[in-house]
C-alpha cells in the first residue's frame, strides 16, 4: 500500500465516527414530545399537595341589576286613634254633724254639695249616724238618697228601712231604740259639675208611718267619693 492510500484510510476512519455522532445529535433535537410521559423509565409517587395559595383580590363589582315590578296593593287598614287619660285622681268629701236630734217624719234631713269631675265615673254614698222609729201600730219609715233631687236610678235607689210589727199597744209605746245604722251604694249616670246629695226620710210602700228620729246624740256623716268605672 502506499503512502496515499493509507492516509485515505485513515482520514476515512476519523470521518464515519462523526457522522454517527452529528445523526444522534440531529434526533436529540427532534425528541418525541411524549418521551418524558412515556419514557423507558417507571413514573414515580405522586408528590405530597401543596398549600393553598393566597385569597385573590375582590373582584369588580357587577352592573345593578334591573328594578322589580311594584307589588300588589295591599288591603286598607283601620285607623285606631289612641286616646290618652290623665291618671285618677281621688275625689271624694265628707259632711259631718254633730247631735242632730232631727225628728222630722217626712222630708230632707241634712245634705252636702260635691263637685263630680267626670260624666262616666259613679259615685259611692255613705250615710252614718243614729235612726230610731217607735209606733203603736204596724209602721215603717226609710232612709233614702236623692242628688240633684232625685233618687238614684242607675241601677237602682239607695236606701234603708226600718220596720215596727203591731204588738202590745202598752208596750209598743214605751219602745224607743236609737241605733246607729249606715245608708250606702254606688249610683251611675250622674253628669259632671256640682252634685246636691241629700239624704231624706219618708214611708214604705203600703204602710204607714211612725214616729222617726235621725241623729239624736251622736255624730252624724255623709262621704261622697267618686270612682272609675
Amino acid at each position: 500500500m502506499s503512502a496515499l492510500a493509507a492516509r485515505l484510510l485513515l482520514l476515512l476512519c476519523v470521518a464515519l465516527p462523526l457522522n454517527g455522532v452529528e445523526k444522534v445529535r440531529s434526533r436529540g433535537y427532534r425528541k418525541d414530545p411524549d418521551a418524558d410521559k412515556y419514557g423507558s423509565c417507571m413514573q414515580g409517587p405522586a408528590g405530597t399537595p401543596g398549600r393553598d395559595g393566597n385569597p385573590g383580590s375582590n373582584g369588580i363589582p357587577g352592573t345593578p341589576g334591573v328594578p322589580g315590578h311594584d307589588g300588589a296593593k295591599g288591603e286598607k287598614g283601620e285607623c285606631i286613634s289612641e286616646i290618652f287619660e290623665e291618671p285618677w285622681r281621688p275625689n271624694y268629701k265628707q259632711c259631718a254633724w254633730s247631735s242632730l236630734n232631727y225628728g222630722i217624719d217626712l222630708g230632707k234631713v241634712v245634705d252636702c254639695t260635691f263637685t263630680k269631675l267626670r260624666s262616666d265615673s259613679a259615685l259611692r254614698v255613705l250615710f252614718s249616724g243614729s235612726l230610731r222609729l217607735k209606733c203603736k201600730n204596724a209602721c215603717c219609715q226609710r232612709w233614702y238618697f236623692t242628688f240633684n233631687g232625685a233618687e238614684c236610678t242607675g241601677p237602682l235607689p239607695i236606701e234603708s228601712i226600718i220596720y215596727l210589727d203591731q204588738g202590745s199597744p202598752e208596750l209598743n209605746s214605751t219602745i224607743n231604740i236609737h241605733r246607729t245604722s249606715s245608708v250606702e251604694g254606688l249610683c251611675e249616670g250622674i253628669k259632671a259639675g256640682l252634685v246636691d246629695v241629700g239624704v231624706w226620710v219618708g214611708t214604705c210602700a203600703d204602710y204607714p208611718r211612725g214616729d222617726a228620729s235621725t241623729g239624736w246624740n251622736s255624730v252624724s256623716r255623709i262621704i261622697i267619693e267618686e270612682l272609675p268605672k
